[in-house]
């Protein structure tokens, strides 16, 4: 076994705090990787806080890992040590069901194994996540990370950046597509830049003015005020596809207003509250919602790719690991641009 430092939530109340356990010695197929550093999603938060049911403690959250390889199992191809590697949202699936022979493994019809918070496919051991000094998974779900990239920013795209990618691909975004981009945070900030990317023309969505010259830094080439309603009713019917980005509670149907014919609103965010949508707002211009979590793992890796072909990372503040809880509450603030990551060599 190899012994682990890490930071962990004991129960759903008390601060992160210091935590040790053992992984498991990598076998035939497995890579071990001392991590360097680790993004910190809000998801981590809500889960360390039990705010979605059945967390798991104690729990070592984190699922945007890279690092350093350190030992391969025999039958390992893809990786040595000394390479740079990440690991994403899951570490696991049941590989045979019609969506695991697809590689779109995130949608396991048994379910995936999430990176932590989650019991590995023995239904016995738990899996514990990023906010540690190392982690060893199965080749299948770790990723090359090019040489170009910084290994900070670079984090945050194991799920910020395959949750906003994976959408605008599967919409069809390319050269000329008008794509709005609804919310400018962890997720909409690589919403933009992802977009940007394929050519689209890119008009960011925000409820703050304050964020027009960040978008524009990033990109973007329109700004619209959702809170404008002369504004918004110039953009009626302007955009193919709308990425919302929004966690808040929210209305659909006033930005489906914005689509045009066949128009598509692929949503990332997850709103505490179930949203309620009109139909005479889905029949106009035969519009749809279509929702998306993460990718699979040939899908996250083209993403890394495309990232390291195009030099795209995240916005990120580096901070030691034992001021999580500092970060948990200027994330809850939204006082962050984009992404707070943990430098692990501070464990």
């Amino acid at each position: 076994m190899a012994h682990t430092k890490a930071y962990a939530a004991y129960d759903k109340e008390s601060p992160l705090a210091p935590f040790e356990f053992d992984r498991r010695e990598p076998g035939p197929h497995d890579v071990e990787i001392e991590i360097l550093f680790c993004g910190v999603c809000h998801s981590d938060l809500h889960q360390v806080r039990d705010e979605w049911g059945g967390s798991l403690y104690p729990m070592v959250p984190g699922h945007e890992i890279v690092g350093k390889v350190t030992r391969v199992g025999g039958a390992v191809t893809k990786f040595k040590a000394g390479d740079m590697a990440a690991v994403g949202v899951m570490i696991d699936s049941c590989r045979t069901c019609n969506s695991c022979t697809q590689h779109m493994e995130q949608y396991c019809e048994e379910g995936m194994t999430g990176t932590y918070n989650n019991y590995e496919r023995d239904k016995k051991t738990l899996a514990q996540g990023g906010y540690a000094s190392m982690i060893v998974t199965d080749e299948r779900w770790v990723y090359t990370i090019a040489p170009n990239l910084d290994p900070a920013g670079a984090a945050p795209l194991l799920c910020a950046g395959i949750t906003t990618y994976s959408p605008l691909k599967f919409a069809g975004v390319t050269k000329g597509t008008k794509v709005g981009v609804i919310g400018l945070g962890g997720l909409g900030h690589m919403g933009v830049k992802f977009a940007v990317a394929f050519g689209a023309d890119v008009t960011l969505i925000s409820t703050s003015p304050s964020k027009q010259k960040d978008a524009e830094r990033l990109g973007a080439h329109q700004f619209l005020l959702s809170t404008d309603d002369a504004s918004m009713k110039k953009y009626a019917g302007h955009f193919d596809v709308l990425l919302d980005c929004i966690s808040a509670p929210h209305s659909y149907e006033k930005y489906l207003n914005l689509l045009g014919l066949q128009g598509k609103l692929m949503v990332v965010g997850l709103p505490a509250e179930n949203p309620t949508v009109s139909p005479f707002a889905l029949i106009t211009n035969r519009r749809t919602i279509t929702g998306s979590m993460i990718g699979g793992t040939v899908e996250t890796q083209e993403m890394l790719d495309f990232c390291a072909a195009h030099d795209i990372v995240a916005d990120v503040e580096v901070i030691p690991v034992q001021d999580i809880q500092k970060g948990f509450d200027r994330m809850v603030k939204n006082d962050v641009r984009y992404r707070f990551v943990l430098d692990m060599k501070t464990l």
